[in-house]
């Protein structure tokens, strides 16, 4: 079914106690990654979405929990001078994830299909091909045993341009928006065209894109949240190992330990 944005921008609150469903799903995230250690699997999850659109906030929820050894949140910049000399999926390839880890892109590889795309960094040659590298890059990592999780985080006009204000209005997220966002936001139009192409030739089995609402921000990030661990749940053996006799034998002779029911 083809991906419409209009589809995501009813921008409905949140329902319901917010803290605890964020508490809630936080705990659900922190027993996936257990599961990502014990089983040694290894995930992406991926963020690409509009300016101000609520990524970094999504993020730090998702990773509150987390075990920071076996996590990596890879913010993507507009690339160097080096990386720009090779091709460009390089610069990505060191930045997945080994066993047991999770790696968390704020921004991504589809740069080549969206602001490349659209600011005329590459040529259409270019970015026409990349759809088909990027599919066979993604189905490698998948056919090796990575699991993808891939988010678009939407907002309408009005709600990017109350967040753009909100950012020139509060002195510690002025450092967050400059001239890129409005040169980005004046070529809208285009954005759309490019994500319409993105979604109809990159939406594969096993790496299928999720728009996530993000009209409101509570809403949004729960929603977020639950769909990654909904996902990862399926993907990763979500069965934890008993204790080992050995350790438990250990425990019972150093402060008489008693084996109790496990924890849920």
């Amino acid at each position: 079914m083809a991906i419409d944005l209009s589809d995501y921008e009813k921008g409905a609150p949140f329902e319901g106690d917010y803290d605890q469903a964020l508490s809630d799903v936080q705990k659900r995230l922190a027993k996936i990654q257990v599961a990502h250690v014990i089983h040694d699997r290894r995930s992406v999850i991926l963020f690409e979405g509009w300016d101000a659109a609520g990524k970094g906030g999504i993020i730090k929820r998702m990773t509150a929990e987390w075990d920071p050894r076996y996590y990596h949140v890879h913010p993507i910049f507009a690339p160097t001078q080096e990386e720009r000399d090779r091709h460009f999926l390089w610069r990505f390839w060191t930045r997945l994830p080994a066993g047991k880890n999770i790696a968390v892109f704020d921004r991504s590889w589809y740069g080549r299909v969206l602001v490349e795309r659209v600011e005329g960094f590459c040529s259409k040659a270019e970015w026409k091909r990349a759809y088909d590298e990027i599919n066979a890059f993604e189905r490698q990592q998948i056919d090796a045993g990575t699991n993808f999780v891939k988010l678009f985080v939407h907002i309408t006009q009005k709600t990017q341009d109350e967040q753009l204000a909100q950012r020139l209005d509060t002195p510690w997220k002025r450092w967050k928006t400059g001239a890129d966002d409005y040169r980005n936001r004046a070529r809208r139009p285009d954005y759309l065209e490019a994500l319409e192409d993105m979604f109809d030739k990159t939406d594969k089995k096993g790496a299928r894109w999720h728009v996530i609402d993000n009209n409101d921000r509570k809403a949004g990030r729960i929603a977020a949240l639950t769909y990654v661990a909904d996902r990862l749940e399926k993907l990763v053996p979500m069965d934890f190992p008993a204790a080992d006799p050995a350790v438990v034998r250990l425990a019972q002779q150093a402060f008489g330990y008693s084996p109790v029911k496990d924890v849920k």
